[in-house]
């Protein structure tokens, strides 16, 4: 099993944090992971995206091109962007809240998530990344939600584990909202 992933979105969305988790948690389960994050010039707003490969198998390059088995997408520029570095069956998990735009092509999966106002409705508007994160987990099942949240304290250190049950959350109503 692999997923080969691409989180995208502006600075200060948590694109980045959601890639380290999702590695940290494939670490947690003894699988063979990658991260690769590039970043815009911005120090925030500007653009932000990581690929994350997850893995059963050693992983031969960290570098994505057309074969992309997901894409995690938080704002139009980065749906615009990635749509097309998806492999055919692919995922592309858009933030509704923020891309009103429908996707071009009609042989990937498509999965549009009201991440911003789920967020919202838990409690923390920041935490629309944990959503769709939930939402590619149950997607895929390449990690279960709890190695991403064992991983929680590894990425943001033990003074941040007050914020795993909000989390927990976000990861359970992202989820939902792909069941539904």
């Amino acid at each position: 099993m692999i997923e080969k992933v691409i989180m995208a979105g502006f600075g200060g969305q948590g694109v980045m944090a959601i890639g380290k988790l999702l590695a940290y948690a494939g670490m947690v389960e003894d699988k063979q992971v990658s991260w690769l994050p590039s970043y815009g010039p911005e120090m925030r707003g500007g653009t932000a995206n990581c690929d994350v490969i997850v893995s059963d198998k050693l992983i031969g390059s960290p570098v994505l091109t057309d074969d992309a088995t997901a894409a995690i997408v938080m704002n139009l520029p980065s749906m615009d962007k990635f749509e097309s570095h998806l492999a055919k069956d692919g995922k592309l998990i858009v933030n509704k809240s923020l891309i009103s735009k429908k996707a071009i092509r009609d042989d990937i999966g498509v999965y549009y998530i009201d991440a911003n106002e789920i967020a919202a409705e838990i409690g923390n508007p920041k935490a629309s990344n944990m959503v769709m994160l939930g939402a590619f987990l149950e997607l895929t099942g390449i990690v279960s939600p709890d190695s991403v949240l064992k991983a929680f304290t590894k990425v943001f250190g033990e003074d941040k584990a007050r914020f795993i049950p909000l989390n927990a959350k976000a990861l359970e109503k992202g989820a939902e909202a792909v069941k539904n």
